[in-house]
């Protein structure tokens, strides 16, 4: 990744003198950092506050009746997973319905980890592995927060105005990988 940037920094630069833009070139490069520097500020305090929410859901076992809520869901979806990878499932499932974006990757994370000690092919992901991946991808968001808040934060006259299309987009995609894992690895890897 490091060349990657590296290239392309380097191949603006070149551009710039090339075609006399170096001074406008090396100004939209700082424009841009600080640009992206503020969106990361105005971020940070939602990641925060739903990452806090969620850890105060798992240690007051709200977590546990979200679970109980959505078992039937996440056992028929994950056959095979052990109840620990459940518990972590349900919460990343929460908190992508929620929208709240990279609150969910802990929970996902650990899901994973724990859908991969009961994998049985160390080497090839199992169909649980594969559903919860295309499940937190194409995540169903009932509340996009983070984009709202990323509208917000942009100056946008109506940030909630993209909620009926992403939940519309994303039941949609949702559906979609989950079949498509379904049909894929049928009768493999369960």
């Amino acid at each position: 990744m490091n060349y990657i940037w590296s290239a392309m920094l380097l191949t603006a630069l070149v551009c710039g003198f090339i075609n006399g833009t170096l001074p406008d070139t090396v100004n939209a490069a700082f424009d841009g950092a600080g640009a992206a520097a503020e969106t990361v500020l105005s971020l940070t305090g939602i990641i925060c506050l739903w990452t806090g929410i969620l850890r105060i859901a798992e240690r007051s076992g709200i977590s546990a009746a979200f679970e109980r809520l959505l078992s039937p869901l996440v056992k028929r979806l994950f056959k095979n997973a052990p109840a620990k990878a459940r518990e972590h499932i349900t919460m990343n499932i929460a908190a992508n319905v929620l929208g709240m974006g990279n609150a969910a990757t802990p929970a996902g994370i650990s899901a994973m980890s724990e859908l991969d000690k009961a994998n049985p092919h160390p080497k090839i992901p199992s169909r649980d592995m594969a559903t919860l991946m295309v499940l937190n991808t194409a995540s169903v968001q009932l509340i996009p927060a983070t984009i709202i808040a990323i509208r917000q934060a942009a100056g946008s006259a109506s940030p909630e105005g993209v909620a009926a299309p992403i939940i519309i987009s994303s039941l949609t995609g949702c559906i979609t990988a989950v079949t498509a894992v379904r049909l894929f690895m049928r009768g493999r890897y369960a």
